[in-house]
């Protein structure tokens, strides 16, 4: 009979405000707190490095926040038995290319080993391999293409990009046992897949992945099993406090523990972080009730087409402002509010609504358009 792997897969970790401060005080127990447990005695444990730990003073151009912690905040993934942590994501380049390569020495220093970035593209796309009980694991680590370089250096994170991804998981594929994909992708804020996240998760279970789990979108997402394997649309958060941010979805979140044996079975366990009390914390009996509950909605709604389609729509609408401020040629917080009273005009007429739609629809635009704008990150 095969021998049971366990392998343990968080979603964002980002040691930063009150959990930067109870890491360089030493205090990892408080961080960490009665979840300790749910890394022990696993054959692997895998997180999500949602920012650098540097004390590199660059900032990459970017809109959106910079996110970085201190060095020793990786006192943390060693005290939490982290094995491997998962590189491409949307914050990990913030400092550029000296936060990166800070980041990469701490890891190999505490024989923590990385996936999804490099010093080149041969580099990022590499998959991590290891040989748990007699079998070959592969890990693969994607994110959504934002900010996954910087102009000045070759260090760039993995992108979704279908055409590499496809024969980076048929190469895994050919080597390895399983094959696991970690996903770092999605709309912010929103519980669900869109129609195009689900359609491509399914397309690389269908190539080879043996499990799929994502994160990103700082609010926990459903699941299903397609094709026997599992794939996890959103973890949410793991640690990361931010203390304008108590009891709502921010707070929320899971891990997952798959299970390898002949077949991909798994474990979710629920967890509550950054509220009054800061670090990562168990559900009590209640808790766990609703999150069950909330979990198995989701889920619900993923299995149906229909029903996610409408729901993405309702997303889409949601933000429709705030979208429609970004392609306007004005922007900030003070004409958004004047807009909002109808004090502001609308700039861009129809016309020009429908070109955008063109630039950004066509690929053979897109590509100019990308190349073309790329220069002001310079």
């Amino acid at each position: 009979m095969q021998s049971e792997i366990s392998i343990l897969i968080t979603g964002d970790f980002c040691p930063i405000n009150r959990v930067e401060s109870l890491a360089l005080n030493k205090k990892y127990e408080a961080v960490f707190n009665d979840f300790q447990s749910v890394f022990e005695e696993n054959d692997l444990n895998v997180t999500d490095m949602e920012c650098p730990l540097s004390m590199s003073s660059y900032r990459m151009k970017k809109t959106g926040p910079h996110q970085y912690a201190h060095p020793d905040c990786i006192n943390l993934l060693s005290f939490a038995k982290i094995d491997l942590v998962a590189m491409a994501n949307n914050h990990i380049l913030d400092l550029g290319e000296e936060g990166v390569e800070d980041t990469l020495k701490l890891c190999k220093n505490s024989n923590i080993e990385t996936v999804g970035i490099g010093r080149n593209q041969e580099e990022a796309r590499a998959y991590f391999v290891k040989e748990i009980k007699g079998k070959k694991i592969a890990i693969l680590n994607f994110s959504d293409n934002e900010f996954l370089s910087t102009p000045q250096s070759e260090v760039q994170a993995n992108p979704v990009f279908p055409i590499h991804n496809f024969y980076d998981i048929q190469q895994a594929k050919s080597e390895c046992d399983f094959v696991i994909l970690v996903a770092h992708a999605g709309n912010e804020f929103f519980h669900l897949p869109s129609p195009r996240t689900k359609e491509l998760y399914r397309f690389f279970v269908d190539v080879g992945v043996d499990a799929v789990i994502a994160h990103h979108t700082h609010c926990f997402s459903g699941y299903e099993v397609y094709k026997e394997k599992p794939i996890f649309y959103g973890l949410g958060n793991f640690v990361y406090d931010n203390p304008e941010k108590k009891n709502g979805d921010w707070n929320e979140g899971y891990v997952v523990k798959l299970l390898l044996t002949d077949r991909v079975n798994f474990e979710i366990i629920p967890l509550k972080q950054g509220n009054e009390t800061p670090g990562v914390f168990r559900l009590s009996k209640i808790e766990s009730s609703a999150f069950n509950e909330k979990i198995e909605n989701l889920s619900q709604i993923i299995a149906d087409d229909i029903r996610l389609e409408n729901e993405f729509q309702a997303y889409c609408k949601s933000v429709e402002n705030m979208y429609d401020a970004f392609i306007e040629p004005y922007w900030g917080k003070y004409i958004h509010k004047l807009k909002s009273l109808g004090l502001f005009p609308r700039l861009l007429n129809n016309r020009k609504r429908l070109l955008y739609l063109n630039l950004i629809r066509c690929d053979s635009h897109r590509d100019v358009l990308l190349r073309m704008l790329d220069k002001y990150r310079k």
